[in-house]
């Protein structure tokens, strides 16, 4: 499974019933503070990587949140 894919299985878990594709918006689906938090701890633990809550809320989607993950996985 892909990274976004995988993201936006994880996202999915919290939001929209689980209908979640790679450039839904998060504040769309019904994102709010408390979930967005769920979220960035729920990549720390599985990724390895930690996500700055605003860098998560500036991304928006799926697919940037992967590439945020890709490149602190690359230590940029």
């Amino acid at each position: 499974m892909s990274l976004v894919r995988e993201i936006s299985a994880l996202w999915g878990e919290y939001l929209n019933d689980g209908a979640v594709e790679a450039d839904d918006n998060f504040f769309e689906l019904g994102g709010n503070s408390l979930i967005g938090i769920k979220i960035i701890e729920r990549v720390a633990q599985e990724y390895g990587v930690e996500l700055s809550v605003r860098a998560f809320y500036l991304a928006q989607t799926p697919t940037r949140v992967a590439e945020l993950i890709e490149q602190g996985r690359a230590g940029t």
